[in-house]
């Protein structure tokens, strides 16, 4: 067998969901399967990581499970928490009966709450899920501590009942657009890849598959002004999630070969900042046609 067949054989089948990936992007997906190890995946932010995680759940095919990481999130929001409803009414029918309920009798299995990395190792399906750490970049450092034990032995202790631990390994993807650094425990828990925006013809070929009603100068012209937007001096370049916005947005319009008034009336789908709005307005009216695609000079 080739030594690359893994990562062909990932390649191929998001490909038939219609994720387009590089060999290396393969190949580290790959090497995550076969290793059962955590993928760290981090890049600009559109350059489409958490869709990879996503293609792969569909790709698989098998259940995605998402944490969407933020400021100030806890543990009982990403691993478990106690239903303290249900323990409060277990309380109260106890007294109505006069019996007595020990703090054992509380912490059990039927008052647990699972959140999606508990869910994610006590999931009894066909195939191991998928569990995505959305942006880990954005919680902090204590909630990183939090996933030490999860990563590196794909298991959970809940004080009162003890350790989970996964039957078979969920596959785990985390992301970041490195809006900090992440602690050095928990890269060394993961493998790692680096998503870079793609070349040209990748974008083009993105657009083609993800909105195949373009027509094939509007998806050139769209991918030629995002790479020389890219080029600017703008606070958020665009990335491939925002060029398939705008290319969405043209074709919804019944654009089909891209002119400046386009431009100008759609702008909102690339640039996300009065600044960089400015810089592109600016850019077209400086140099004219050269911010277009030669077909529209």
């Amino acid at each position: 067998m080739p030594r690359d067949a893994g990562a062909v054989e990932v390649r191929q089948k998001l490909d038939r969901v219609g994720y387009l990936v590089d060999e290396g992007m393969a190949t580290s997906l790959a090497l995550a399967l076969a290793l059962g190890q955590p993928l760290l995946l981090e890049g600009e932010p559109g350059v489409g990581k958490t869709a990879a995680a996503k293609a792969l759940a569909a790709a698989l095919p098998t259940p995605l499970i998402r944490l969407q990481c933020y400021e100030g999130v806890t543990a009982g929001e990403a691993l478990y928490e106690w239903n303290y409803q249900r323990q409060l009414l277990a309380i109260r029918l106890a007294e109505s009966r006069h019996e007595a309920l020990r703090d054992a009798d509380l912490f059990t299995e039927e008052f647990l709450q699972e959140r999606p990395i508990l869910r994610a190792v006590r999931f009894k399906g066909p195939k191991p899920p998928v569990l995505l750490i959305d942006e880990v970049d954005r919680a902090d450092d204590e909630f990183e501590a939090l996933l030490f034990e999860f990563l590196g032995e794909a298991s959970v202790t809940v004080p009162e009942l003890g350790t989970f631990a996964a039957d078979r390994r969920p596959i785990v993807i985390l992301t970041s657009n490195r809006s900090r650094e992440l602690h050095d425990a928990l890269r060394r828990r993961c493998l790692y890849h680096w998503i870079e925006f793609p070349r040209a013809d990748r974008v083009a070929a993105i657009l083609r598959r993800t909105v195949p009603e373009a027509s094939a100068d509007l998806v050139a012209s769209t991918t030629a002004f995002v790479g020389q937007v890219r080029e600017l001096d703008v606070d958020k370049a665009p990335g491939l999630a925002e060029a398939i916005d705008w290319l969405t947005a043209l074709t919804t319009l019944g654009v089909g070969r891209l002119t400046r008034d386009d431009v100008v009336m759609t702008l909102g789908a690339i640039c996300k900042t009065p600044d960089d709005l400015h810089t592109v307005t600016d850019a077209m009216d400086k140099f004219g046609a050269a911010l277009l695609p030669e077909q529209e000079g």
